[in-house]
């Protein structure tokens, strides 16, 4: 008997996928991820999500369960990229804390990881995150390795400065920079056209600077 069209695609895509299925893994998030920034996150059905890859819709259930489940993994790796580009930057800072602190910020606000596609990104994954347990693990407001890399060359740099191991110097000032640096991908994601990376930088410096006098200058 002579298979269909569609019989031949389904038959040819199963082989393709049984010899790289990571290639269809990674097609689907990032096919996810575009149609995410393109029309928002409510809008980003399966059958949006699938003609964008190229892919069938079987191809979800088999590489992630489920539409939700996809979504999880586009979040999760959403955040891997970020501390992909992030990494470069602190290890290139070497080991002195102030640094570090200027890598995070500088990163984190470069065209690289803050641009029109990945604050939209962001703020969907952020809107959905409260029914989405996946996403929400992977869009906490606090993000415990982002948290961890600020917190560790803060509390460096109160030592030096002769704080005491009770001080909240190093917390309020790791508090202040993530919420800081939330603010503003919010600024851009309203405002791009307008939004200045170097007046973000120098406004976020100006406030650290201001917590540990004779530093940041």
């Amino acid at each position: 008997m002579v298979k269909s069209d569609s019989s031949l695609e389904t038959s040819a895509e199963k082989r393709t996928t049984k010899r790289d299925p990571e290639s269809s893994r990674r097609a689907l998030i990032l096919a996810t991820l575009d149609t995410i920034a393109e029309i928002g996150i409510t809008d980003t059905t399966v059958s949006k999500i699938i003609q964008r890859a190229g892919l069938s819709r079987g191809m979800i259930h088999l590489h992630f369960g489920g539409k939700n489940q996809l979504l999880a993994a586009a979040a999760r790796s959403f955040g891997e990229s970020y501390f992909e580009v992030l990494d470069q930057w602190v290890q290139g800072a070497g080991d002195d804390p102030e640094a570090i602190i200027t890598a995070v910020i500088r990163a984190d606000l470069s065209e690289t990881l803050m641009n029109v596609r990945s604050t939209r990104i962001w703020h969907a994954f952020r809107g959905a995150a409260n029914s989405n347990e996946g996403i929400a693990a992977c869009s906490g407001t606090r993000d415990k390795r982002l948290h961890y890399i600020i917190n560790t060359a803060f509390r460096q740099i109160a030592r030096d400065s002769g704080e005491s191991e009770e001080s909240t110097l190093a917390s309020d000032a790791t508090f202040g920079l993530l919420v800081l640096l939330e603010g503003m991908w919010v600024d851009y994601l309203s405002n791009a056209d307008a939004f200045s990376r170097d007046v973000a930088i120098s406004i976020v410096r100006r406030f650290i600077a201001g917590l540990f006098p004779g530093r940041f200058s």
